[in-house]
């Protein structure tokens, strides 16, 4: 079978296309970088272009029968960009989708999509109120995606809590390189709140179910970790795996919403207005329909997969000193926080 991954140089994208070549798939991927990984050489096609571009589109799906778009302009980039990318993108491969015959699309979405909710857990049918220009776009590219389902296209939309696992660095590199330090961390309010992660190899295994589950057709599901803690607990059940010194330190909510929005407008921060409107509060979703529909059961919970993926950081950590950028797969310009790093 040919799956094709937009985005497949991604940092999800890379997991995918691993779990895909050793079951036996051949996997094809477009993406403006490349896989650069040697366990894959040989064994991916690799597609290099923009998901807006229509005859790169077409090659990405032709002959394919399982496109899973994973493909996304971060939060961290400008608005425009970001609604080019995930909406525009998003049209323009499901157009070439329909147009090849695809046989099924797996639209990676967010629960950015929710926005700030009152309400937890939260489930696929709750109010979509998106908090930024990112969160408004995966909620017009989910449009775009049932525009083709009833152009009889068959799609999933998954949309998973924040992932991580080995091989995430952005924001979370900031994370595990002051926790290495022994530096505070800090937490918005007193971090009592609940906040739901995914370990990248259980939304791997959310997304192959997804392509080949005759009940997921039409179909929206979350997907996030089954078990968590509160931000304090599963924090410090990392710094005390980590043997580190830090300090869990909170700090007053509404001074520091309004110090992280000038920073961010000022495009020194890689803090966006999702992240720091939700961080102090409750945030998790409901799996049960995914475990209903797709037979989907997480492996992992927020401390293992945080415990994990920083054992990997130190591991690799030399590799990438002194990268910054604006994916996944690479650490995030700390700037404004250097000052706040220095105090801590």
């Amino acid at each position: 079978m040919v799956w094709a991954i937009s985005g497949g140089a991604g940092f999800l994208g890379l997991h995918l296309a691993r779990r895909l070549v050793a079951d036996g798939h051949e996997v094809r991927s477009l993406d403006l970088l490349g896989l650069d990984d040697p366990k894959l050489e040989g064994s991916v096609r690799e597609l290099r272009g923009d998901i807006r571009d229509e005859a790169a589109a077409r090659e990405l799906v032709e002959g394919a029968r399982i496109l899973v778009h994973a493909a996304a302009a971060l939060p961290i980039r400008g608005g425009d960009e970001i609604r080019s990318v995930n909406v525009d993108g998003t049209l323009t491969l499901l157009s070439a989708a329909a147009e090849a015959g695809v046989k099924r699309v797996v639209f990676v979405s967010s629960s950015a999509v929710y926005g700030v909710p009152n309400k937890h857990p939260i489930e696929e049918d709750d109010p979509l109120v998106g908090v930024g220009h990112y969160g408004e776009s995966k909620i017009e590219a989910e449009d775009v995606c049932r525009a083709f389902m009833r152009r009889g296209l068959e799609c999933v939309i998954v949309r998973p809590k924040t992932f991580i696992g080995p091989e995430r660095l952005g924001v979370f590199e900031i994370l595990f390189d002051w926790i290495r330090e022994g530096r505070r961390i800090y937490t918005l309010g007193n971090g009592t709140n609940r906040y739901q992660l995914l370990a990248v190899e259980d939304l791997v295994e959310a997304i192959t179910l997804a392509a080949s589950k005759r009940a997921a057709v039409g179909e929206t599901v979350n997907v996030g970790a089954k078990e968590f803690g509160t931000v304090r607990s599963d924090l410090q059940e990392l710094i005390d795996h980590a043997g580190s010194s830090s300090r869990l330190t909170p700090l007053p909510v509404r001074p520091a919403e309004i110090a992280l929005r000038a920073l961010e407008l000022a495009r020194v921060s890689p803090l966006v207005e999702w992240h720091y409107k939700t961080a102090h509060r409750d945030s998790f979703v409901d799996v049960s329909k995914a475990e209903r529909i797709l037979g989907w059961k997480p492996r992992l919970t927020n401390a293992q997969t945080m415990i994990q993926t920083y054992d990997w950081y130190i591991d690799h950590r030399n590799e990438v000193a002194g990268a910054a950028g604006l994916t996944h797969r690479v650490p995030w310009n700390q700037q404004a926080l250097g000052l706040l790093k220095k105090v801590s």
